[in-house]
């Protein structure tokens, strides 16, 4: 089964923009893709377009291959424009031996290890004020939701730390108040604060029992969870920003995350999702995929979250 064309789509969706894939084959079976890196859609098409003639005339059930010519056959790193790509290429062949085979993806990965996924809504905080995120939370609990996710409040279009770090603390304590324990709180930093206000914030709002704290810090330093290993002991929650198993190595393999948030959009597509998870899974760190997007990677996140343990 030999791939014939490899086309980038980039598509308007009202409030956002996303970019699909489609890997064709001499056989008719067709397989979709989607990529991450959201407002960088026209860099990553230029790569797809780049890796077309690499692609066209290979045989499409090659996948492992496949990805490594395309990651390194040239002699720069892909990063993460490239990786982008890659990830929605990986996917859509991926998609079609599915097809090919006629059984779902997850299928391909071992089959089934659940048949349920867990899923978190997004909260609106509505600023720094504690009741529109109990208004919102409150409506998402009555949908029959068992998470509660929001992100860092501040009051404008600037961010104050301390402000932020107080009002994040008020809110968790009324989350808590008001629900009791059975709701899971899981919060999301976004890399936007530094280390000193991330360790006094953990802190504060460890008797509160949050699901994890998400990108406590920025991504380009990995080295810094070292320090908030040391100052704190609420589960935190990283990776989405991550292109590649080498970008994760630092974190798993010192512990310094509980929950990897791999995003199949960026990172590699399934085929390095997986060696990501299963080496995640040797240090107890847990998967728990990032899917901003579209319904291609909604699909995908699906499948492998029903394959890996």
């Amino acid at each position: 089964m030999k791939i014939t064309n490899v086309e980038a789509l980039p598509v308007w969706g009202g409030g956002r923009n996303f970019l699909f894939v489609v890997v064709d084959t001499d056989e008719g079976i067709s397989g979709v893709g989607e990529s991450g890196l959201t407002g960088r859609e026209l860099a990553v098409a230029g790569v797809v377009d780049h890796l077309r003639p690499q692609l066209v005339g290979q045989d499409a059930n090659r996948i492992e291959h496949l990805w490594q010519i395309m990651t390194r056959g040239g002699f720069f790193p892909a990063g993460k424009i490239a990786a982008s790509a890659i990830s929605a290429i990986d996917i859509a062949l991926w998609d079609i031996q599915g097809k090919a085979r006629g059984v779902p993806v997850y299928q391909l990965l071992g089959g089934l290890v659940r048949d349920k996924v867990i899923c978190y809504p997004h909260n609106q905080a509505g600023g720094l004020a504690v009741e529109p995120l109990i208004a919102s939370a409150k409506q998402t609990v009555a949908e029959g939701w068992k998470f509660v996710r929001w992100g860092l409040p501040q009051d404008g279009a600037l961010l104050e730390p301390a402000q932020s770090v107080r009002a994040t603390i008020a809110q968790f304590e009324a989350l808590r108040a008001t629900f009791g324990d059975e709701l899971e709180l899981c919060f999301d930093i976004h890399t936007r604060l530094d280390p000193p206000d991330t360790i006094r914030l953990c802190r504060e709002v460890e008797k509160y029992r949050p699901f994890f704290m998400e990108d406590p810090v920025r991504s380009e330093n990995p080295s810094t969870f070292r320090l908030l290993r040391q100052h704190i002991s609420v589960p935190l929650a990283a990776g989405e920003q991550f292109c590649s198993k080498w970008e994760f190595k630092e974190l798993i393999e010192n512990d310094l995350i509980d929950y990897a948030r791999i995003d199949l959009c960026i990172v590699g597509g399934f085929t390095e999702a997986r060696k990501v998870a299963g080496w995640a899974e040797t240090h107890y760190i847990k998967l728990a995929v990032h899917n901003p997007l579209g319904p291609i990677s909604s699909a995908a996140c699906l499948h492998i979250n029903l394959a890996t343990n």
